[in-house]
């Protein structure tokens, strides 16, 4: 008899012939289904049989008889199968997922993507969506991405490069901050705010089109995300300059209020990448396109 502590498993191609012959009889049609000669199918059977410790066909006579233990076995090998067969047709049935891998900047991210993405996973669930952050001023991007979401010039070498935004860019501050040191009517009366200063959003450009002749601040608070600088101005820490994809949120909810009602044309904006030489999967191009068709309406003001 078998030792009941021998767990090694039949092969699938012993069980094939093993159910095959109980099916069909006898051993020359087993083989004639199974594509391998009836000395094949008698070797894989009595494999079985050694393996089991047990005799599942009686030899003599005419055909393949069964015998008691054979008739007990045959049972639980087509539950078995039953179980494998359906379970490949699961397998089969079930969409493949395709990855996508996204590196965003932070407040992008943060502002943009996640408060909308439910949009694109419920309507794409056979992509498996992962989204990384860079970290624009220092540079630091994660390698092997299939999407990057940048802010600059639009100048990556070895990147394909999309504009997502066209924003403008203009100042901002908290209600009570107002309250407290506006009234902020016309472009100087900054001069008796707190300018909030970020390497990513440099107060120059927007001076020049306000036509005030005043250097780059060099005192005040100093971020290194604009995120972290709409956080600070929505804090009352003072204002910061911003644009309507980022602060829309804030904007809209009154957490920031626009000064001024003068603009300045951004000098970065965000761009989606992708490899140049690196043609874009079915559920990347869906992404892109989602993606677009979002900035433009978040840019735009109600």
């Amino acid at each position: 008899m078998r030792d009941p502590r021998d767990v090694r498993l039949p092969p699938l191609a012993a069980i094939q012939a093993f159910e095959a012959v109980a099916r069909l009889g006898s051993f020359e049609r087993a083989s004639a289904e199974l594509g391998v000669t009836a000395s094949a199918v008698g070797k894989r059977i009595g494999a079985l049989e050694t393996l089991l410790g047990t005799t599942l066909f009686s030899r003599g006579g005419r055909g393949a008889a069964l015998t008691a233990a054979g008739r007990e076995y045959l049972e639980q090998v087509r539950s078995a199968l039953g179980l494998l067969s359906a379970a490949s047709l699961r397998a089969r049935s079930e969409p493949a997922t395709e990855p996508l891998r996204v590196v965003s900047t932070p407040t992008f991210a943060r502002q943009v993507l996640i408060p909308y993405l439910p949009e694109f996973t419920d309507s794409h669930p056979h992509v498996d969506l992962e989204i990384l952050l860079s970290v624009p001023y220092l540079e630091i991007t994660p390698p092997n991405a299939d999407l990057w979401i940048r802010f600059g010039n639009g100048h990556y070498p070895g990147l394909h490069a999309e504009r997502l935004t066209d924003d403008a860019v203009f100042p901002v501050c908290s209600p009570t901050y107002l309250k407290r040191h506006g009234p902020f009517e016309r472009p100087a009366d900054l001069a008796r705010a707190a300018l909030l200063r970020c390497p990513m959003e440099p107060w120059r450009p927007w001076f020049d089109a306000a036509r005030l002749n005043w250097p780059e601040p060099a005192r005040g608070v100093w971020l290194v995300d604009l995120g972290m600088m709409l956080a600070a101005a929505h804090a009352g820490q003072g204002v910061a300059l911003t644009r309507r994809t980022l602060a829309a949120e804030w904007l809209d909810e009154r957490k920031l209020v626009r000064l001024c009602g003068t603009s300045s044309p951004g000098g970065s904006q965000y761009y989606l990448c992708t490899e140049a030489r690196k043609a874009l999967q079915p559920g990347a191009r869906d992404f892109s396109h989602w993606l677009h068709k979002l900035c433009q309406r978040v840019s735009a003001w109600p």
